[in-house]
């Protein structure tokens, strides 16, 4: 299990300001998504990389542009970090990922499988483990266990309930076909 992630938690600790008290809900979702994806789709040291750095900003918009609409902010938080730390050539795969994680229908088979694995890890934690992409019930149950939720699936609530709220005809924009 992925339990310690030097990227992710510098990432996460860069932005704790703006997640406030949402910072250990939102860790946590992160670090359940990594693991999901991990188990799902094992990679080498720069896949993990782009994994924690897409994983970091994935959902940050929401939190940071104060918005529920948060692909467009958050995909430009993880342009500019890339464009900081040198890494330019990974921004099509971590926008990709971010962009697609909330794609309701599998990715196209020509797509790269990062985005289709992305997509189906942040799947598995947002059902609560409803959705498995063939991992096992013990495993995700294990991973719940070490990540717990923290409030961040109530988080996420709330979110949606101010969003149909504020905007009735566009309540879930973050969702892709």
């Amino acid at each position: 299990m992925l339990t310690s992630l030097p990227t992710l938690d510098a990432l996460l600790h860069a932005h704790a300001p703006h997640l406030g008290s949402d910072a250990a809900g939102y860790r946590h979702h992160a670090y359940r998504v990594a693991n999901f994806y991990w188990l799902l789709a094992p990679g080498d040291a720069e896949a993990l990389e782009k994994l924690c750095i897409a994983v970091a900003f994935h959902d940050l918009g929401i939190w940071t542009a104060r918005t529920f609409d948060y692909l467009p902010p958050s995909r430009a938080l993880a342009r500019n970090h890339l464009q900081a730390i040198g890494k330019p050539a990974w921004q099509e795969d971590v926008d990709a990922m971010i962009d697609h994680h909330h794609r309701i229908r599998r990715m196209p088979p020509d797509r790269d499988a990062s985005v289709e694995t992305f997509r189906r890890a942040d799947w598995i934690d947002v059902s609560n483990g409803v959705l498995r992409f063939g991992l096992s019930r013990d495993v995700v149950r294990e991973v719940k266990a070490r990540f717990p939720d923290a409030g961040f699936h109530r988080r996420l609530l709330q979110f949606t309930v101010q969003r149909l709220y504020r905007h009735p005809l566009s309540p879930l924009p973050m969702m892709r076909w």
